[in-house]
């Protein structure tokens, strides 16, 4: 974290352990916040974890509670004022629970004039040997000042070294070790954002089938400040339904105005007969959030005016 810090002055940044961050205030994380363009926040359970020969095996454990930390971290920062978020590692790793047989271990050793660096799944130095076992890099190749030579083990085999386990291994080439996620986090004021609306637009106050199609429009696209509306339909006579429930998801991006209208299919059941000559409510209903209840969201009445039953009733 102190090199990290250095680098970070800069741009009026520094860097601080996880540890350090959630043993904080919430007011002493804000005027850290405050203090700095950029605070950047280092979590090292996982490496510190693994690369330990005695605590490799509680790799996935580490793994499981880095999780449940970061979400902390992300709700300590937010607290204390943090509006842009982003959450990434320096690498990924390889790891298996068992010990490795030999055929987890490559055959043949590294050889060159002057090895200066060999760990599990890489080596540093000059003069390396080309062998079929590695792909050799100049550093001009990985865009380095230097004269050192990289070799990388092919596959996900490992180079024989003792005093570190094997089972967790990183610092190779294999898509498990650099390919790493990049999580972008923004917090918003409620009051920025709001769901889309929806208009119900009639095309007749009869119903004279056993079917009603009704046409609904999205008023506007959805986007970052506009989020997507979730309704159901219904026709109703009071507090009985007497057609299908049909599930609406208003989600459309598009500024074309005709690519926002959809229509809700109703069918009515058999129990529609019982209203003939009744006022009818087409009802758009919301899920009221963290419960299973629903609210009206927008309604329109209809008279139910069918000279006959039809077969194909809901």
């Amino acid at each position: 974290t102190d090199n990290r810090s250095k680098i970070l002055a800069g741009v009026r940044g520094t860097a601080v352990p996880a540890e350090d961050l959630l043993g904080m205030t919430r007011d002493e994380k804000r005027e850290l916040y405050r203090q700095h363009q950029v605070l950047y926040v280092y979590h090292n359970r996982i490496d510190a974890t693994g690369d330990k020969p005695g605590t490799e095996r509680q790799v996935f454990e580490a793994a499981e509670k880095t999780l449940e930390e970061l979400v902390d971290l992300v709700k300590s920062l937010a607290s204390a004022d943090a509006t842009n978020i982003f959450v990434t590692a320096d690498h990924g790793f390889l790891f298996q629970d068992s010990a490795l047989d030999e055929a987890g271990y490559l055959s043949v050793a590294p050889q060159g004039d002057n090895i200066a660096v060999q760990a599990r799944r890489y080596v540093l130095g000059t003069g390396l040997k080309p062998d079929l076992a590695f792909k050799t890099y100049t550093s001009a190749q990985l865009g380095l000042d230097s004269d050192y030579e990289v070799q990388i083990p092919k596959s996900i085999h490992r180079l024989r070294l003792k005093g570190s386990g094997a089972r967790f291994v990183h610092g190779g080439a294999a898509l498990q070790e650099i390919v790493v996620p990049v999580l972008a986090i923004n917090k918003k004021r409620k009051s920025d954002t709001r769901l889309v609306n929806v208009e119900i637009l009639p095309e007749s106050d009869k119903i004279t089938t056993g079917q009603l199609v009704v046409k609904l429009f999205q008023t506007e696209p959805v986007s970052e400040k506009v989020q997507p509306r979730a309704l159901r339909a219904g026709l109703y006579v009071g507090e009985a339904l007497i057609s299908n429930h049909a599930p609406l998801m208003f989600n459309q991006e598009s500024a074309d105005r005709r690519d926002r209208y959809q229509s809700a299919v109703m069918l009515l059941s058999q129990d529609a007969n019982d209203y003939n000559n009744r006022a009818v409510e087409f009802r758009l209903e919301e899920l009221i959030p963290n419960t299973n209840q629903w609210r009206v969201y927008g309604k329109a009445m209809y008279t139910l005016k069918r000279s006959f039953a039809s077969d194909f009733d809901f």
